[in-house]
């Protein structure tokens, strides 16, 4: 039996000039993971990672945090692209092009009362457009090409680990609520509904045995539900 516990990255820098860059708080969060596997003895054979800087801070901490519990195990870190998040930013200037405008956007938050609740209404009617199959050629990458993508990457991480081997992905929340939903239903339908409540450093548990790839949980946040300052979502 083969285990792969997907994790989406710690807090970035929402609001800030490069999002792509753990917040302290995200920082804190990876940490605290990894102590929190280390506890359970949930020490992985390979950590598989995008390439994005959130995640690679994100995988970074994860492995401060199982040396903070004496964990002295070499864990190698290999690079797949293929667990990137899609290009949220470019999804949403389609839907709203004088978004391309970083000062337009900010100002256009700025004037509600909760900026980051605007946002996500926004952020959730952008996906809309871009998940409903009528205008794939308006984006760099169809959603259906997304989805494709995420699929291989699963299958590549499964077929990656040694008999009985374990695996901690390190990607973001679209591509793990895109592998949760076909692992559920064999398509993409039940991505949106998985895409809002991803917590950050949550962690996903898929097993391989013979019968093939099966969800065991979805977003476990237990390592942070101690602490509401740590329990974030975006």
């Amino acid at each position: 039996m083969r285990l792969i516990y997907l994790v989406r990255h710690g807090q970035a820098s929402f609001g800030k000039r490069d999002y792509d860059a753990l917040s302290d708080l995200g920082h804190e969060q990876s940490r605290l993971l990894g102590r929190a596997l280390a506890v359970r003895e949930i020490v992985p054979d390979v950590v598989i990672r995008g390439e994005l800087r959130r995640h690679r801070e994100t995988a970074e901490g994860i492995l401060t945090g199982l040396t903070d519990v004496g964990v002295d195990k070499v864990v190698p870190v290999e690079v797949d692209a293929g667990w990137d998040e899609f290009d949220f930013q470019h999804v949403v200037e389609v839907h709203k092009p004088l978004y391309r405008s970083r000062a337009v956007m900010l100002a256009d938050l700025a004037r509600s009362r909760a900026p980051r609740q605007k946002f996500q209404e926004i952020f959730e009617d952008a996906t809309a457009r871009w998940t409903g199959g009528e205008a794939d050629d308006d984006y760099h990458e169809s959603f259906p090409a997304f989805a494709a993508r995420i699929e291989a990457a699963l299958l590549a991480a499964a077929a990656h680990l040694p008999e009985k081997g374990t695996a901690v992905v390190v990607t973001s929340g679209g591509p793990i609520g895109l592998a949760v939903s076909h692992l559920l239903a064999g398509d993409a339908s039940l991505w949106p509904q998985f895409n809002k409540v991803a917590v950050n450093t949550a962690v996903t548990k898929v097993i391989r045995g013979r019968s093939g790839l099966t969800l065991s949980s979805y977003n476990d946040h237990s390592h942070v539900e101690h602490d509401r300052r740590l329990l974030t979502y975006r």
